[in-house]
């Protein structure tokens, strides 16, 4: 990987304090200008507390649409992970399912499923219509396997009639380009009240490296399904402040036929300098003293620019895409996601973005995900100056996580 090391000299504008505080940042790429005020940057991220209720174990798996007792509230499964009895006895096997029946869901229980969303961004309508989309003979043989069952005709004449405001054809319930991935858990194992949520931080190891490998595999389905898809757009809202539906952990996939504002910019950017992308990542993170923490295969560090308080992923591999990654490397990646998601907690609303390089675009550009706190407002002068307030500067990011790692004291930032 080559660095050009000049490019550090230009990081003197991309982040200052100047002498009464107030510390200014113009993202690298996109050229966002964000101000950090005095006084603002010590707030704590988490809400004053709140009351909480004890659970009702009459209501464990089907707290919301995304539970393990509703599976027939969400669409027919693309796929599900689940874990089996191995060998030697005790052992427990990953393994992907594909091909269900409705009566078959409830053999298994799923660790993650990935499920078309039920009300897409980009309707498979769209496709067609605009694109000539034809739907896969193994899609149509799926979708009539399906509703061969009685449970299985059931289950989509009640989807369609909930989808029947908004549109859309039965081909979507088994293969549009929106998909879900989700999550087995909606409360931590032997919660006792409604505040004890799991989210990203709280999976084993072991359960976050599945979730991102199974998502990573879903992402390349979409490419590989339909060749008029330019971008996989991949991003996880977690608590309804940053979005959700549900407060259950989940991410979303959106294939798009455009490569969308951001990634346009980019590649204008890597015509003039190849190296752009990576030299806004760890020479930028070490000019300013940023870097969080870093393993074989992954760094993090403070973002700079960004609307909220942000901590960035990147892997260290500068050129493979998403699924060409090693399970090593994308492991690496996966864990110090996860100690971040560990170090910001489970009641910090989140944004979680996927940037990486398409895979018919041109230039240098590796994965990395960018953690938005979403913990401040809008300040009401943006529209007209496009200046943005983020209440938390990169520093004061860098040393809450660094010491919530250090310390690992707990899943929540003080």
């Amino acid at each position: 990987m080559r660095l050009r090391w000049g490019f550090v000299s230009e990081f003197a504008a991309v982040l200052e304090r100047l002498p009464d505080g107030t510390v200014k940042q113009r993202h690298p790429i996109s050229g966002t200008q964000v101000w950090t005020v005095p006084g603002r940057g010590n707030r704590p991220l988490v809400p004053p507390p709140v009351a909480h209720h004890r659970l009702d174990p009459a209501a464990d798996g089907k707290h919301c649409a995304f539970c393990h007792l509703r599976y027939l509230e969400t669409t027919p499964e693309k796929a599900r992970l689940v874990r089996l009895e191995g060998t030697p006895p005790g052992a427990r096997e990953w393994r992907t399912l594909t091909g269900l029946t409705a009566e078959q869901l409830t053999d298994t229980i799923a660790e993650f499923r990935l499920v078309p969303n039920l009300f897409e961004i980009v309707s498979l309508d769209y496709w067609r219509a605009n694109h000539g989309y034809t739907v896969p003979s193994e899609l149509a043989a799926r979708r009539a396997a399906y509703v061969g069952t009685l449970g299985g005709l059931s289950h989509v004449e009640r989807l369609m009639a909930i989808k029947a405001d908004s549109g859309g054809s039965v081909d979507s319930l088994f293969g549009g380009f929106h998909d879900v991935v989700i999550a087995r858990r909606h409360f931590v194992e032997d919660a006792l009240c409604d505040d004890e949520l799991a989210g990203a931080g709280t999976l084993t190891l072991e359960e976050h490296r599945h979730y991102l490998a199974f998502t990573v595999a879903a992402m390349r389905a979409m490419y590989v399904t339909n060749p008029r898809v330019r971008n996989v757009a991949v991003f996880q809202n977690w608590l309804r402040p940053a979005g959700a539906s549900f407060d259950h952990l989940h991410k979303q996939l959106v294939g798009l036929d455009t490569l969308g504002t951001s990634r346009e910019r980019e590649e204008r950017l890597l015509a003039e300098n190849p190296d752009a992308i990576v030299n806004s990542g760890r020479p930028l993170a070490l000019a300013h003293d940023l870097l969080i923490a870093e393993n074989e295969h992954a760094f993090a560090f403070a973002g700079v620019g960004h609307r909220f308080p942000s901590v960035e992923v990147w892997s260290k591999d500068a050129d493979a895409l998403p699924w060409e990654l090693s399970r090593a490397a994308l492991d690496g990646w996966s864990d110090l996601l996860h100690a971040c998601h560990r170090a910001t907690g489970v009641h910090v609303p989140t944004n979680e973005e996927w940037h990486y390089r398409p895979p018919l675009s041109p230039g240098t550009a590796p994965l990395r995900a960018v953690l938005k706190w979403r913990v401040n407002t809008s300040a009401g002068f943006e529209g007209g100056t496009e200046i943005h307030v983020n209440t938390i500067d990169p520093w004061a990011v860098r040393d809450r996580v660094a010491d919530r790692l250090s310390s690992d004291a707990g899943p929540a930032l003080p």
